[in-house]
């Protein structure tokens, strides 16, 4: 029998990548999906149902979060704040951070994976998210790991897994398409949910990838700027 593993499976290409990464180091996959006023929620939430089904997932529990919305102070969840196109050379703190988002996010996969038996809790996190967004450093995680370990019952043992923390957008993307992840069921745009706009951050980086691999992306895009080796 294998280990479970809660995910979690926002609707985009990292946590599709984590999922079939957790699969393959033998564990059994509880998605655990959040829509939290995000402007593509909907979007999102057909996305990581569809994937659900493609690796016929343990279980799949959707959350409502709507106090990140509430929160405000995002292009994300606020529409007082636009979304800005992309700038793959920056280093400042983008508008689509949404504040302590992760935190919030992994406290209810924690639970979830306590009330499920499982040991482990995969999140998709990478090198090229936390340049820009301080809750997905390694550091964060490490800390967020001695939270998990002083906050469960005795006898609870649940790790935090981040397998590309280290890894490039387009590294990601290579060890997807090893594992046939399937990215037409994945969504990344920040702005729109048909077609997806191409130029927002997240489309910048996921383009990006499957350029520098030599790949085309299979979803549609308004636009297909190039990015590669930039």
């Amino acid at each position: 029998m294998s280990d479970r593993a809660v995910v979690l499976v926002s609707g985009g290409m990292d946590s599709a990548t984590a999922v079939y990464e957790a699969i393959d180091r033998g564990y059994e996959p509880y998605f655990l999906h959040t829509s939290y006023g995000q402007n593509t929620a909907t979007r999102e939430l057909e996305c990581a149902q569809a994937l659900a089904e493609d690796v016929d997932a343990a279980d799949f529990l959707h959350v409502e979060t709507e106090h990140l919305a509430a929160i405000g102070a995002s292009s994300l969840t606020d529409e007082g704040v636009a979304v800005e196109d992309a700038d793959l050379d920056s280093d400042e703190i983008p508008s689509s951070y949404v504040p302590f988002r992760n935190a919030n996010l992994l406290a209810m996969a924690v639970s979830y994976a306590e009330a499920n038996d499982c040991s482990a809790v995969f999140i998709g996190a990478h090198s090229e998210d936390f340049s820009g967004y301080p809750d997905c450093r390694p550091a964060f995680f490490e800390a967020f790991q001695g939270v998990v370990d002083a906050g469960t019952k005795p006898g609870t043992e649940i790790e935090i897994v981040a397998p590309f923390v280290d890894w490039s957008k387009t590294d990601i993307a290579e060890r997807g398409l090893e594992l046939g992840v399937p990215y037409e069921h994945t969504w990344s745009c920040y702005r729109d949910e048909e077609p997806a706009c191409g130029t927002c951050d997240a489309c910048a980086l996921r383009l990006q990838a499957f350029q520098n691999l030599g790949e085309r992306d299979p979803i549609e895009y308004a636009q297909r700027p190039s990015y590669a080796d930039r």
